[in-house]
């Protein structure tokens, strides 16, 4: 007799999925992907969808980046694979743009690596420096990728929590010299996602001398680094000891708008960059040289382009901040663009409401769909993140759908 196969839809109870699967969990992202899909098919019953929950903005590109990889396309060298060798007029670009933004001296050969997406960087970073059972220290709430490496590289995370009544500075003293011994591997990010802090220099140099003292490798993750509304962003390659210990992550997606594109960049201590290279030779190839031409321009040709995105965000910051606070959502005013990071009102505490089911809540009623606080981590509870990604009318709008909601409460 036949044994009937499973439906396609199930797995087989013989059919391994990996245990660290099991702890890479569904993804806050890939979890509000389905309920704005839920929702979009039942958009006759209820507003339009406002999708504030990815820092994916609306502003364009500048256009000599748009240009180039117009220009580049054409090429049949675009269409080819791209190895590591063809990047080395990206990699420059790189370097001479460090040496103009931050004042030091980048090696294109060895101390940069092209990425698709930063999130390629600080993903396979931990697989690269890390062995099964390493602890790496985290900053909590994190971005769920610096979490989602660890899993794949069966790492032991250590959470160091960030606290509000403390402007969210690290507090690196809540750790014993001995919890320090332990660490291999320490991930950073300011300016800060999910929380908008820009934070200070000092708190980054404050790392880089634990990691010296501990012998840990420092990565520090910093695709906001021109978005900064209050002070100045910190970065690694400021400290004069990045390359002893640290290796640095940075992005096209924000500063030049060019998210969908995957354009980033790791520039670090040589031993790191020629780990995380060994890699991602095993992993990948890159992006066509035709993106990388767009990448180049950028650099080259608009590396003041975030300045005028500044310009955009402040205002949405701080009429969004205005608009909430009227309709009852107290606001702690962010010093980075893109985001808003909120305590869940204090009528949705009452009603016992998690940052998840708010945000469930908050969509189904309004069509408003905001980043449930959890998914970045233990700290992220209570909290959610509203991204400024419209223009300032529609995030009026939003904001009173929003007001009208809580009233109801």
């Amino acid at each position: 007799m036949k044994v009937p196969w499973p439906s396609p839809n199930s797995r087989p109870s013989w059919m391994p999925i990996s245990e660290r699967l099991s702890r890479l969990g569904s993804g806050v992202f890939a979890r509000n992907d389905e309920r704005k899909s839920a929702y979009r098919q039942r958009l006759g019953a209820g507003p339009e969808l406002l999708d504030l929950s990815l820092g994916s903005t609306d502003l364009q590109p500048p256009a000599v980046a748009i240009a180039a990889m117009a220009a580049a396309l054409e090429s049949p060298q675009s269409s080819a694979y791209c190895m590591h060798g063809a990047t080395q007029p990206f990699r420059q670009a790189v370097a001479d743009w460090a040496a103009e933004r931050f004042a030091t001296a980048v090696d294109p050969d060895t101390e940069v690596l092209l990425l698709v997406g930063s999130q390629e960087g600080t993903a396979h970073l931990p697989l690269a420096v890390l062995n099964p059972g390493d602890q790496a220290l985290l900053l909590d709430p994190y971005y769920p990728s610096h979490m989602g490496g660890l899993h794949l590289a069966s790492a032991e995370p250590v959470l160091l929590p960030l606290d509000p009544t403390r402007e969210w500075r690290p507090d690196f003293g809540a750790l014993s010299p001995a919890q320090w011994d332990r660490i291999q591997l320490m991930v950073m990010g300011f300016p800060h996602n999910p929380t908008a802090t820009t934070g200070e220099q000092v708190w980054l140099d404050e790392a880089v001398q634990k990691a010296l003292d501990h012998e840990i490798v420092l990565a520090h993750d910093n695709p906001y680094v021109d978005l900064a509304l209050d002070g100045e962003a910190p970065a690694l390659l400021r400290n004069a000891a990045w390359r002893h210990c640290g290796i640095e992550f940075f992005s096209f997606s924000k500063s030049w708008c060019l998210g969908g594109y995957r354009l980033a960049f790791a520039i670090g201590a040589p031993w790191l960059i020629t780990a995380l290279r060994q890699l991602k030779g095993v992993v990948d190839f890159n992006q066509s040289l035709a993106l990388q031409a767009g990448a180049i321009a950028a650099l080259q040709q608009a590396p003041h382009w975030p300045e005028q995105l500044k310009q955009v965000y402040r205002p949405r910051r701080d009429r969004m901040a205005a608009a909430l606070e009227a309709a009852g959502w107290p606001v702690r005013l962010p010093s980075m663009a893109l985001y808003l990071w909120l305590e869940l009102p204090p009528k949705a505490g009452a009603l016992g409401f998690s940052s998840e089911s708010f945000c469930a809540a908050l969509l189904d009623a309004t069509g408003v769909c905001l980043t449930p606080g959890n998914g970045f981590g233990p700290g992220g509870e209570g909290w959610v993140r509203l991204a400024l990604v419209h223009p300032v009318e529609q995030l009026e709008l939003g904001a009173a759908r929003i007001g009208g909601w809580l009233a109801q409460f």
